[in-house]
């Protein structure tokens, strides 16, 4: 008789598995909050995200990820790209229907990535996410 190892035939409820993010869409994400800034202060303004593409509107299969991918994808962007990300995220769990964020929010890995570079979020961005949300869990998470 031999010992061997068992493994399951679907994946735990709690693996979930990695879906990719199409960096175009995020690519164009950036663009229309960075259009939705003319006019105002550079990465400071609250675009109504309603008024956005319907596609973009519709992506919150986003807000879903691990956090772990969230933390790999910044890797291929800048911070002020970074920024305009968590700028969305907040935005969208506040201002667009079926976004879900809480604690497994994107803003919090995003914001992660930031600080692992040695350029965390600056207070008038701090202030920004604590006026345009109610989640009590950003920007880092449950502590």
């Amino acid at each position: 008789m031999s010992v061997g190892a068992w493994e399951p035939a679907k994946p735990a409820s709690n693996d979930r598995t990695r879906s990719d993010i199409d960096k175009s869409l995020l690519e164009r994400i950036i663009n229309a909050l960075q259009t939705a800034d003319a006019g105002a202060t550079p990465g400071l303004a609250a675009p109504d995200l309603t008024k956005f593409d319907s596609d973009l509107q519709s992506s919150n299969w986003l807000s879903g990820l691990p956090a772990t991918q969230w933390l790999d994808e910044a890797a291929h962007w800048n911070n002020d790209q970074v920024w305009g990300l968590i700028r969305f995220f907040t935005l969208a769990e506040a201002q667009l229907p079926d976004w879900q964020g809480g604690a497994e929010s994107p803003v919090i890995p995003l914001a992660k990535s930031l600080r692992l570079r040695k350029s965390p979020l600056v207070r008038e961005q701090l202030l920004w996410i604590r006026q345009h949300s109610d989640n009590r869990y950003l920007p880092y998470g449950p502590l």
